[in-house]
C-alpha cells in the first residue's frame, strides 16, 4: 500500500513516496481510504538518519517504535522513520498538489503519444486539397484543361460544402444521432479510396460532348475537396472529448497539411526554371521535376493512411488510458490556465463536458448560453481570418510574390506554411484571452494583408522591384501574415473549447464558411475580370 507524505523536518520539505508495511496496516487496506501523517520522529531522537539501505536492521528500528506507530522507509535516501497516521477523508492542500503532480508526470508520456496522434489525426484534414493544389503546375503540362485547372478545382472544392452543410444540419435537427467517431473513420476511408485511385488514373482523358476532360482527375479531386470540407465540422467537435491542450495539437497538424505538401512540391522541383539564351533573346526553360505526378500522389496517399491510423490508435489509445483521467485533466486545465469559460462563470465548460461525455452523449447547452456577444464577437474574426488566409490572399501570392523572383516566391510559400504550426505551438504556452488583443491581433494581420494585397495589384512592377529589400518585406509580410492570423485562429478555437460541443460544431463551419466566401469573391477577380497582372519569366517587365 502506498501514502503520499511530505518531510517535515528543515525548509522547505520534498516529496516522499512511503511503503507501508502490510501487516502493520491492514486496518487502513479499505479501497478508497486516505492516510494523513500526524507526526514522525526517528528513533534514539536523532533529528537525521544517515543514508542507508535498511535490511535487517529495519526491524530493529521498528522494534524501537512506540505502540500505535509505524516504521516507514524513504524510498530515496533510506531513511526510516517512526511515524503514526491515521485515516482521514480529505487531503490537505499541499497533500492534494503534490498528488496531482505525482499523477502528471506518470501520465505524461502518455500525454506525449496522444499529442502526436493528434498531430498526424489533425494533419489528414486538409492535406489533399493542400496537395492538389501545389502539384498544379506538373499536372497541367499533361491535362487537357491546362491553366484553366485551377479555376475548376475552385468549383469543386465550393461543391465539397456539399459535406458540411449536411453534417450541420444532421446536427441541428438530430441532435446526438450522429456518431462522429464513425463519420470520421468513413470519410478517411474514402480519402485513401479517393487517392489510392488518383495515382492510378490521374492522367485519363476522356471525350465529353466531343472536348477531351480529365474526368477522373476532376472526379476523384471532387470526392477528396468533399473531405477536406466535411472534416472541419466532424474534426473538431471530435476533439470537445479532449482537454484544451490537445485542440491547439490538432491546429499544429492542420499546419503540418499545409506544409507538408509544400516540402513535397520543393524536393519534386515543381516550378523550377533557367533562362536561356536563344536566337529570340532570354527564353524560360522549364526544368524536368526530380519525380512524376504520379510518386507525389502515392506520397499522399501514404500520408492519408497515417493519418487514418492515428485517429484509429488515438481512439484506442483514449479508451484504454482512461477517459475519465483525461477529463479530469481538461477541467484541471480549465481552473489554472484558462479559469475564465465561456460558458458560465459558475460553473466551468469543461465540468459541462465531463459529465456529458461520462454519459456518451455530447453537450447540450440553451441556445442563449452560446449566442452571447463575446462568441459571436469570436466567431466573426473567425470567419474574418478564414476568409482572408484560405481564399483572399492566396489567390493573390503568386502575383504578391513572383514579381521579386522564383526565390522570393519559394520562400514565402513554405515560410509562411512553417509559420503556421509555429504559431499554433505558440498558443500552447501563450494563450491571448483578452478580445482587445485578439481584436489588435487580428487588426496588425490585416495590416499585412492589404500590403501584400497591394503589391498583387500593382504586379509586374510592385515597390523596390529588384531588391533585396522588397523581397525581404514580401517574405516577412506573408510570414507575419499566416502565423499572426494562424494564432488568431488557434487561441478562438481553444476558447470556443469551453463553450461546449455545439460551439466547435460552429467553429468548424464558420472556418469552412469564411474560406468559401473568401475563394467565391476572389475568383470572378482574378479568373474573370482578370484585375492581376503576372510578369514574362525572364524579362524586365518593369522597363520603359
Amino acid at each position: 500500500m502506498k501514502i503520499w507524505l511530505e518531510e517535515s523536518a528543515g525548509e522547505g520539505g520534498h516529496a516522499l513516496e512511503e511503503f507501508l508495511d502490510p501487516g502493520e496496516v491492514s486496518r487502513f487496506s479499505q479501497k478508497g481510504l486516505r492516510l494523513r501523517l500526524v507526526e514522525a520522529s526517528c528513533p534514539g531522537g536523532h533529528p537525521h538518519l544517515p543514508p542507508r539501505r535498511p535490511r535487517k536492521d529495519t526491524k530493529e528500528r521498528a522494534a524501537n517504535c512506540r505502540s500505535g506507530w509505524l516504521v516507514l522507509s524513504h524510498k530515496v535516501s533510506w531513511h526510516c522513520l517512526c511515524c503514526k497516521i491515521q485515516p482521514c477523508f480529505r487531503f490537505p492542500d499541499w497533500l492534494s498538489s503534490l498528488k496531482a503532480k505525482r499523477m502528471s508526470a506518470s501520465l505524461s508520456s502518455r500525454a506525449i503519444v496522444s499529442h502526436v496522434l493528434v498531430a498526424l489525426f489533425g494533419m489528414g484534414s486538409w492535406v489533399s486539397v493542400n496537395s492538389l493544389w501545389v502539384e498544379l503546375p506538373v499536372v497541367v503540362k499533361l491535362l487537357p484543361e491546362g491553366w484553366n485547372l485551377p479555376a475548376y478545382l475552385t468549383v469543386l472544392i465550393a461543391l465539397g460544402n456539399v459535406g458540411p452543410v449536411s453534417v450541420t444540419l444532421a446536427h441541428h435537427f438530430a441532435p446526438g444521432r450522429l456518431k462522429e467517431r464513425w463519420l470520421i473513420h468513413g470519410i478517411q476511408l474514402l480519402a485513401v479510396v479517393a487517392a489510392f485511385f488518383l495515382a492510378f488514373f490521374w492522367d485519363r482523358i476522356v471525350v465529353v460532348a466531343g472536348e477531351p476532360h480529365s474526368l477522373a482527375f476532376l472526379v476523384l479531386a471532387f470526392l477528396l475537396a468533399l473531405v477536406c470540407c466535411t472534416s472541419n465540422v466532424s474534426f473538431l467537435p471530435f476533439m470537445y472529448q479532449f482537454p484544451q491542450p490537445y485542440i491547439r495539437t490538432f491546429f499544429i497538424g492542420q499546419g503540418l497539411s499545409a506544409l507538408l505538401p509544400c516540402v513535397l512540391a520543393l524536393g519534386q522541383g515543381v516550378g523550377q526554371l533557367e533562362c536561356r539564351n536563344g536566337t529570340n533573346g532570354t527564353q524560360p526553360h522549364f526544368l524536368e521535376e526530380n519525380f512524376s505526378a504520379t510518386t507525389y500522389f502515392w506520397m499522399l496517399l501514404a500520408l492519408l493512411v497515417v493519418s487514418a491510423l492515428a485517429f484509429a490508435a488515438l481512439v484506442l489509445w483514449h479508451s484504454r488510458s482512461g477517459p475519465a483521467e483525461e477529463k479530469s485533466s481538461s477541467q484541471d486545465s480549465v481552473k489554472t490556465e484558462e479559469s475564465f469559460p465561456l460558458q458560465s462563470e459558475s460553473v466551468p465548460a469543461s465540468k459541462h463536458a465531463t459529465e456529458d461525455a461520462a454519459a456518451g452523449e455530447p453537450a447540450k447547452q440553451p441556445a442563449s448560453a452560446f449566442w452571447t456577444a463575446r462568441n459571436i464577437y469570436l466567431l466573426v474574426l473567425l470567419g474574418v481570418s478564414n476568409a482572408l488566409t484560405n481564399g483572399v490572399l492566396p489567390s493573390v501570392q503568386s502575383y504578391s510574390c513572383l514579381p521579386y523572383g522564383n526565390m522570393a516566391y519559394h520562400l514565402s510559400v513554405v515560410l509562411s506554411n512553417i509559420a503556421n504550426p509555429v504559431a499554433c505551438f505558440t498558443a500552447m504556452f501563450l494563450l491571448c484571452r483578452s478580445s482587445l488583443g485578439l481584436g489588435i491581433i487580428s487588426a496588425v494581420g490585416c495590416v499585412f494583408g492589404a500590403y501584400l494585397m497591394v503589391l498583387a495589384a500593382l504586379s509586374p512592377c510592385p515597390p523596390l522591384v529588384g531588391s533585396p529589400a522588397g523581397v525581404a518585406l514580401v517574405v516577412i509580410s506573408w510570414i507575419l501574415f499566416m502565423g499572426l492570423f494562424s494564432y488568431l485562429k488557434v487561441v478562438i478555437g481553444s476558447l470556443l473549447h469551453e463553450a461546449g460541443h455545439a460551439a466547435l460544431v460552429w467553429c468548424g463551419a464558420i472556418i469552412q464558411a469564411g474560406s468559401l466566401l473568401g475563394a467565391l469573391v476572389m475568383f470572378p477577380l482574378a479568373s474573370i475580370y482578370r484585375l492581376f497582372s503576372s510578369g514574362e519569366d525572364c524579362v524586365d517587365n518593369c522597363r520603359p
